[in-house]
């Protein structure tokens, strides 16, 4: 009787766990893919009027992108032949002033940053797409941009890669 108990139970963690291998706690839908590649987002937002380049913009932003996949995935990084490809460029990198005070005086700024996004998946291609995404940052108009940047460019990255991953492989 105990090895009818015994067996029973292997039998049904077996498969309570082979069960579980199709969920993930991303809610990414991988498919078939096997790999995934990340070009590098060069960084062309000194060509809309207002923005300005960022030295090491365009690195931060491509490794953050890499980061969020390989953390929240099983996918292999590669350097090419990526199931999956993420390519695309920085197209503004922009402070605008937000509110004013009485005085007509600037009280706080807002850094916006926008990438333009090329998708492909080779295991699914009705799942290719390019689109903009877009994520900013307020900070009181008293603190200068180096001193928030760190802080800015971890919030803004941190948005505009889960928006691109949930583009991309959310099921929801």
């Amino acid at each position: 009787m105990v090895k009818k108990g015994i067996k029973l139970g292997l039998f049904v963690l077996f498969f309570g766990l082979q069960g579980c291998g199709i969920y993930n706690f991303s809610g990414a839908d991988i498919g078939t893919a096997e790999s995934f590649q990340v070009n590098f987002f060069q960084n062309y937002a000194d060509q809309n009027p207002g923005s300005t380049i960022e030295p090491g913009l365009d690195r931060e932003f491509t490794n953050a992108l890499q980061e969020m996949i390989n953390n929240l995935t099983s996918l292999s990084l590669t350097g090419s032949n990526g199931d999956l490809l993420y390519e695309g460029e920085i197209v503004e990198y922009r402070v605008t002033p937000m509110t004013a005070t009485a005085d007509q005086l600037t009280a706080q700024n807002r850094l916006t940053m926008s990438v333009n996004v090329r998708f492909f998946n080779k295991t699914k291609d009705d799942a290719d797409f390019e689109r903009r995404f877009s994520f900013f940052f307020d900070f009181d108009a008293a603190a200068s941009l180096p001193s928030v940047q760190s802080a800015a460019h971890e919030e803004i990255f941190e948005r505009i890669t889960q928006d691109i991953f949930n583009a991309s492989l959310g099921n929801w």
